[in-house]
């Protein structure tokens, strides 16, 4: 019933715009173009006057570079110092997306963002972690450009903050997500139909001369890893969630949410709570509760370091220095050797008094400078 008429095509990559309805309640748009571009797109939901909205992005191929980006690798400080692992913390939504609304008009958009940032500052004071923040503000992210970002950072884990919505005001509880098998599958598939990226995808081995099977074989043992690994932190969060709120699901569930396809970042989606049940929406409007939210959050993420530390990483030197008592020793002198307090030693490795044995082993924990 639309016309398009009116519209110039003198600037930009349009040559014409063009529809018909193919019958089915099928509408054909066709976009007849100028030269090659590159196209990105995104779903809006509903807001103020606008309906459900497709948002198309094209960007010129020519204007953009050819040539593979050199991987990006993590690696310590010149001066030898082990690094930080790295959290990106994404709160979801955001700009002109409020996401789900509580009936008290309640926007997830701004609980979520709340969350992050009480999330943020926890991980901050953390020895031997890093937060970064995907979105520190209303505006709006694509989903996309948020796993760029993830990556770009060089993000250790990824975790997506949000709050879900349903028909029926009884539903509750949080949920901790990982991506599916099948959606993982999907992401592989893009990843190897695009050359920029294949190198990054696999930890800067160079796919270019190596056979179709070798590269499926390749990527599909990164996907399997980032899957595992993600399911690995995906239970300990939902272990943390336990003692705060009840759990829609006492399992950690799987779905093919796009900010959870980043190949070889471990990435989790955690649902807070329902917004739509109004005791729960109550309860994420309050900061205490955000806290309490986001503590965890933090310490579901502190126990799966604990045991899996990224390589070359302050955690990954805290689990491996141990050392063996000999004769002589005391916890002062050990202390001293590595320069952390007797107090940190004690707590490390839960010390009733300062009473040691030959031949046992002790934790160094991290020095206090």
């Amino acid at each position: 019933a639309a016309s398009l008429s009116g519209l110039s095509f003198d600037k930009g990559l349009l040559k014409d715009i063009r529809f018909a309805n193919r019958g089915d309640n099928v509408l054909r748009v066709v976009l007849d173009l100028k030269k090659s571009v590159r196209p990105k797109s995104f779903l809006l939901r509903p807001q103020s006057e606008y309906g459900n909205r497709l948002v198309v992005d094209l960007f010129d191929a020519s204007q953009e570079s050819t040539t593979a980006p050199a991987p990006v690798r993590r690696e310590a400080p010149r001066t030898g110092a082990p690094r930080d692992v790295i959290i990106a913390i994404d709160a979801g939504h955001g700009g002109d997306d409020p996401g789900a609304l509580g009936r008290r008009g309640t926007r997830e958009k701004d609980v979520v963002l709340g969350i992050a940032r009480h999330l943020y500052d926890l991980v901050r004071r953390e020895p031997g972690m890093r937060p970064v923040m995907i979105r520190d503000g209303d505006y709006y992210i694509s989903l996309q450009d948020r796993v760029d970002k993830a990556r770009k950072l060089q993000a250790d884990l990824f975790i997506s903050i949000h709050a879900d919505a349903f028909k029926s005001p009884g539903a509750k509880g949080s949920s901790v997500f990982i991506l599916s098998d099948k959606g993982a599958s999907s992401e592989v598939a893009q990843w190897l139909a695009d050359s920029e990226n294949n190198s990054d995808l696999v930890g800067g081995v160079n796919l270019d001369d190596k056979d179709d099977l070798l590269k499926l074989v390749l990527v599909d043992m990164v996907k399997n890893s980032t899957i595992e690994d993600s399911h690995k932190v995906a239970a300990s969060v939902l272990r943390g969630l336990r003692g705060v709120t009840p759990l829609h699901k006492g399992r950690v569930e799987q779905a093919n949410f796009r900010v959870l396809k980043s190949p070889g970042i471990p990435s989790i989606l955690v649902e807070t709570a329902f917004i739509s049940n109004p005791a729960e929406e109550k309860k994420l409007r309050n900061g205490t509760h955000q806290i309490k939210l986001a503590q965890a959050i933090l310490a579901g993420a502190r126990q799966y370091f604990r045991v899996n530390p990224p390589p070359n990483t302050r955690l990954a030197l805290l689990k491996s220095r141990q050392h063996t008592i000999s004769r002589g020793e005391t916890l002062s002198t050990i202390a001293a050797q590595y320069q952390v307090s007797i107090l940190k030693l004690r707590r490390a490795n839960q010390l009733a008094s300062d009473l040691l044995h030959i031949g046992d082993t002790l934790k160094i924990p991290l020095s206090d400078s």
